[in-house]
């Protein structure tokens, strides 16, 4: 793609990085088939191909309006076009540095950048977020089903292991996920125990930073990146192996970390190897079942297992591009998956998209649940926070974190 963007723009590295993306695009079209929303709307501007074009239009000088705006705020930043793109042109970064330009030039109502706000301020806060389920709990009867579902009743995390072995690995606690299920991590700490590794929690550390970010708050969200590094940087000076993230919608933005932060002089070199030691569970418990034989005996996942349908959010699949690594570890394990149409498209979810975008985000989530259900599962599993609590808010079976059904405790009071 030819561009004429203004020297003033080119002089900044933003402006260079999108030119670059934007170079690569050859206008093919084979993203706007993996696209939930060009699916669901079949409006040109509503699909990545066609948003490339408002950007570049942005870029390049032109004015943007409201409509602009509206286009790029409903691109659910699933990076599926990513995948299925064979220029390897990087959507998500195009769309973040688009969305940045775009609301430098156009204002938005008082009402959106209050709910903004809120949802910026609220959902990285635990303490929030627990006092927020507390009135759900209390309110539950006098909720909407879709949300009652949604609300996990109150359910002790269970014991977390002391950090007994030698190899040792860092874990991020994350902010609704700490404070909706805590289980989750207490699961993961028991599962990589009896793999040998210890999880370690590092004090000071905080939210990500992925909805400050998404929600183009790029120096508070930068700042909450700097503040986790510090936390983890003795832990990984003395040997940590690895960054575990067991929501894999931040994990895909602690890998980059790198990224972000490549132009920070103090954070530069540190930010590298954090995304470089950043995992999914999925990837690092699928090599400690491959590096040692006697690993699945230690899991001690004795009788039935569960038919489990498998949502692969697209964070995972996309943004961290660790498609399979759960499915594989399920397999291994003996559970039976049940198959899943159009398994790559969103569940609807995608952070905060769902509050901001409710109606479209409805109809992906109708759609996706249809498709989990088909096949008649017992349980369906997930790899990240928001896609678990969004899933319920639907489903007829238990949604659960996928590294639950590997934790017998866990399994005893799963709902």
């Amino acid at each position: 793609m030819q561009t004429s963007i203004p020297a003033s723009v080119l002089a900044t590295p933003k402006g260079q990085e999108a030119e670059r993306i934007l170079r690569k695009c050859v206008h093919c079209g084979f993203c706007n088939a993996t696209c939930p929303t060009y699916q669901l709307l079949g409006n040109e501007l509503d699909g990545p191909r066609g948003r490339i074009y408002l950007m570049k239009e942005v870029l390049e000088g032109n004015r943007p309006t409201h409509r602009t705006l509206t286009h790029l705020d409903r691109c659910l930043t699933c990076r599926a076009c990513e995948t299925t793109c064979p220029s390897g042109v990087e959507y998500g970064r195009l769309v973040d540095i688009g969305r940045e330009f775009t609301e430098k030039e156009v204002r938005r109502p008082w009402t959106e950048r209050l709910v903004r706000f809120a949802l910026r301020q609220g959902f990285v806060r635990p303490m929030l977020v627990r006092l927020a389920l507390l009135a759900g709990r209390l309110l539950r009867p006098l909720l909407p089903s879709g949300l009652r579902r949604m609300i996990p009743p109150a359910r002790r995390a269970g014991r977390r292991p002391a950090g007994r072995h030698r190899r040792r690995m860092l874990v991020l606690s994350g902010c609704v996920q700490r404070a909706a299920e805590p289980r989750i991590n207490a699961a993961a700490a028991r599962v990589f125990d009896r793999l040998g590794i210890s999880l370690v929690r590092a004090r000071g550390e905080g939210c990500c930073g992925a909805i400050d970010h998404h929600l183009n708050a790029s120096g508070r969200a930068l700042a909450r990146m700097r503040r986790n590094i510090d936390a983890w940087w003795p832990f990984i000076e003395s040997g940590a192996e690895a960054l575990i993230v067991t929501a894999s919608g931040c994990g895909a933005v602690v890998r980059e970390y790198g990224h972000l932060l490549r132009d920070d002089p103090a954070y530069a070199e540190k930010a590298a190897r954090v995304s470089s030691l950043a995992r999914d569970p999925g990837e690092a418990v699928a090599e400690a079942l491959a590096a040692d034989e006697m690993a699945l005996d230690r899991l001690g996942l004795d009788g039935r297992r569960p038919r489990v349908a498998f949502h692969a959010p697209c964070t995972l699949s996309h943004g961290l591009r660790a498609a399979g690594a759960v499915e594989g570890v399920l397999d291994r394990c003996g559970f039976e998956r049940v198959p899943v149409a159009d398994a790559h498209l969103c569940c609807g979810s995608a952070g905060t998209w769902s509050m901001l975008e409710p109606a479209l985000s409805k109809r992906l989530l109708e759609r996706k649940v249809e498709a989990l259900e088909r096949g008649g599962p017992e349980v369906i599993a997930t790899a990240n926070i928001g896609c678990l609590l969004h899933l319920r808010r639907r489903a007829h079976q238990p949604v659960v974190h996928w590294i639950e059904l590997l934790d017998p405790a866990a399994s005893r009071t799963r709902p």
